[in-house]
């Protein structure tokens, strides 16, 4: 999420509050409530907004998916054998040039 708040705070990379987040609450044993979280994690208040929408966010963690991995390719292919009909319809006309495809 990007902030829009205080004057000279810097960015978070996307996932980096929810890793503090996460972290806060795992090292309680107790529930805890947005204030209690945004104390321990030194968090200001300001408005917020993605810095990427969520198909953007679905992308890029498959790439990353795909590059961990030893073979991309058999993932890839995994994935596709997958798919229903109409869910093969979409990557295959958008491999053929038609970007205008609705999902």
């Amino acid at each position: 999420m990007a902030g829009t708040g205080s004057r000279g705070s810097r960015r978070r990379g996307a996932g980096e509050l929810e890793s503090e987040v996460l972290a806060v609450l795992w090292a309680t044993d107790h529930p805890l409530t947005p204030a209690e979280i945004r104390q321990s994690i030194g968090g200001r208040r300001g408005a917020y907004r993605p810095a990427r929408n969520a198909a953007e966010l679905t992308a890029q963690a498959t790439h990353e998916a795909l590059g961990r991995g030893p073979d991309p390719f058999a993932a890839l292919r995994h994935f596709v054998t997958g798919l229903s009909a109409e869910e093969e319809r979409v990557p295959r006309k958008l491999l053929d040039g038609d970007y205008g495809v609705a999902p």
